[in-house]
């Protein structure tokens, strides 16, 4: 009985201890999404949406290729300050490769989220699976 209930409290400990320590995300700012690459084998034939929810950073530009290697590009800047960037400039961001194609029809998008990634997009594309992933721009 003595042992019992030295025991409780050591369990409780533990219960409270797992229960408050959430998972910190693997790309906490921009400048970490070289961690993507560097465990690129976590995401390999896994859910888009796997993937995403390891980013913190806001991604504000998104554009889709639908090519023989379909992928999509993320950036943590606008297409506006895209588009403000000098022509020797590469904004910094990364492309999720998809083994399925991607059904993206840029100019049926609404104006306003063009090049925004939205809910829906996550509830159409979150399922579809990255192939590869790979670092565009310079990390400081």
């Amino acid at each position: 009985m003595k042992n019992i209930i030295k025991i409780i409290p050591a369990l409780l400990l533990l219960l409270i201890a797992n229960t408050s320590c959430k998972a910190q995300q693997l790309v906490q700012t921009p400048n970490d999404v070289k961690k993507l690459r560097d465990n690129e084998q976590q995401f390999i034939n896994k859910p888009l949406k796997n993937l995403l929810k390891e980013i913190k950073p806001e991604i504000k530009f998104v554009r889709a290729e639908i090519d023989q290697h379909s992928y999509f590009s993320f950036y943590f800047i606008s297409h506006k300050e895209a588009l403000k960037l000098p022509m020797d400039s590469i904004a910094l961001g990364f492309y999720a490769y998809i083994k399925e194609p991607i059904e993206w029809d840029f100019d049926k998008r609404p104006k306003e989220t063009q090049y925004v990634w939205t809910k829906e997009d996550l509830e159409k594309y979150g399922n579809l699976t990255v192939t590869r992933i790979k670092i565009r721009g310079k990390v400081k």
